[in-house]
């Protein structure tokens, strides 16, 4: 009888629950909603995050498969739920100060799983806990491997070459071999599809194994192979072409390496690990019996869910006030005169301009020395930055995504900001090259670091600071004859400390 009444108040729990959790996670993508679309647009438009558009049904599929164990649980509302949702928006909150996507997309997941938390209970978290870890995974991350992997492609791709036969050299991320020019680009870094064999070793490895050491060994493959065999591909691709024609090879390389190589590496590394596999495919996920404590805490489903609602939407009000608070900036604003040097055309050839289209202010000019020496100087400032007004994200700054002009080489740093040498290709097939230096001025920060900008934003927003933002460029033609680092040093000698030239630059009109 005392079985049968808890079977009873089970059955009669999980309805509301389920209620309140559906109306609190429709409440927190309706406030976050920004997020969700930026997210889903970068699901659907990139292929370096292709993958998360499977992650979602297979955390369904997950739970689905969870449905009759997760039946003989109690779900309660629990308050410390309301607490993970509260943790998650002030992430959130962090995120949105610093400009950072990725954070406040990891901060929307966290609320939402501290939603179930919330109107679900501990225990029923517990039997979800591989689903709502797997559930990240839908979060676009690992932009950041592509130059370390476009770099392990060049060591992987210049030694076959050389082994076949193919005369090559290489500048940075330009491999010259025989008659053409390779640039191994982000795209061509392999990046994409180890993210997607990390998300895809992960799921095998927790469905098809017991043993963790063997999970280990599986994952560490799963990380392995697709770096390997995208080193073999490009190497297989420059190969081709010199052999062929680049249009034949790249045009068949898009193709089979898309569509058909992953799909190959994947079932091969799933044939070699079959006879290890050590879990039943019907094997219990978690065993119910052993999530019956009584949990603390807890009240009632739909009070969690409008608690949990609450605290999340303190954040983007918080963010909302914090954004009225910038400071405007001139209505114009001019670039300095500079002793030494005199403004000139600006040349055609080998033509170079940062890309920073959200920006209130793009100013951009040359100089020239009496010793001949060009140096062009451009400016980007921003009274406050949001979406599609960054500072430093991906795709704006010296280089824009797409851009004929490639990164070759990064240079020491120059008066704290950071050099590189980048190269372009002419319509007349010539070859242009210059180096450009990058200074940001956030704040009372002076960086030439991406990831500082985000904490100096980051601060400036939460302590009430003008949220001006700058970007300072310096950039010289490499020439015979020429060193353009030097010119470069002259110049930002003859300007003066790059902060102080920026601050007066924007405070033209104040």
């Amino acid at each position: 009888m005392t079985a049968l009444a808890l079977r009873r108040g089970q059955a009669g729990a999980w309805p509301a629950a389920l209620i309140a959790l559906a109306g609190t996670w429709s409440a927190l993508l309706l406030l976050f909603r920004s997020d969700v679309a930026a997210v889903a647009g970068l699901w659907w438009t990139s292929t370096t995050y292709g993958h998360c558009l499977f992650i979602l049904p297979v955390v369904a599929w997950l739970v689905w498969t969870r449905r009759r164990a997760l039946a003989r649980l109690t779900s309660a509302g629990w308050a410390p739920g309301v607490l993970l949702v509260a943790a998650g928006a002030f992430a959130w909150l962090l995120g949105d100060a610093g400009e950072v996507a990725l954070v406040r997309q990891w901060a929307l997941v966290a609320m939402l799983e501290g939603a179930v938390a919330a109107t679900l209970g501990p225990n029923v978290v517990r039997g979800l806990l591989f689903p709502l870890a797997y559930a990240w995974f839908a979060v676009p991350f690992g932009a950041e491997l592509e130059p370390p992997l476009q770099q392990v492609t060049v060591a992987m791709v210049m030694p076959l070459l050389h082994v076949a036969g193919v005369p090559a050299s290489v500048d940075g991320v330009l491999i010259h071999a025989g008659r053409y020019y390779f640039e191994v680009a982000e795209a061509c870094s392999g990046a994409k599809f180890v993210l997607a064999m990390l998300a895809y070793g992960v799921l095998v490895a927790h469905l098809c194994f017991r043993s963790w050491r063997r999970r280990a060994i599986f994952m560490a493959a799963a990380l392995v192979v697709p770096v390997i065999a995208n080193g073999i591909r490009a190497f297989a691709t420059i190969y081709a072409a010199h052999l062929t024609s680049v249009e034949a090879a790249t045009g068949l390389d898009h193709i089979v390496y898309g569509w058909v190589f992953f799909a190959v590496v994947m079932a091969a590394l799933m044939a070699a690990a079959w006879r290890w596999f050590d879990r039943a495919p019907d094997a219990e996920a978690f065993d119910p019996a052993r999530l019956r404590t009584a949990p603390r805490w807890t009240l009632a489903p739909l009070a969690a869910g409008v608690l949990a609602v609450t605290a999340a939407a303190i954040a983007p009000a918080w963010s909302g006030a914090i954004a009225a608070r910038a400071r405007p900036l001139p209505h114009a604003i001019a670039l300095p005169v500079v002793a030494g040097w005199q403004r000139v055309a600006v040349a055609t050839r080998g033509a170079w301009a940062p890309w920073h289209p959200g920006a209130d202010h793009h100013l951009f000019g040359r100089y020239t020395d009496a010793r001949g020496d060009a140096v062009d100087m451009a400016l980007a400032a921003f009274a406050g930055q949001g979406e599609g007004r960054k500072l430093a994200a991906f795709g704006t700054g010296p280089l824009r995504e797409a851009d004929r002009w490639i990164r070759v080489a990064d240079l020491p740093a120059i008066d704290g900001g950071r050099a590189m040498r980048i190269v372009a290709q002419e319509k007349d097939g010539t070859t242009v090259e210059r180096v450009v230096v990058t200074w940001y001025r956030v704040g009372d920060t002076l960086t030439g670091d991406d990831a500082a900008v985000k904490f100096a934003t980051m601060k400036d927003r939460l302590a009430g600071g003008t949220q001006t933002a700058v970007a300072l460029y310096l950039s010289a033609p490499v020439a015979p004859g020429r060193d353009a680092v030097a010119a470069i040093r002259r110049f930002r000698a003859a300007l003066g400390p790059p902060d102080r030239a920026i601050d007066g630059i924007v405070a033209q009109g104040y």
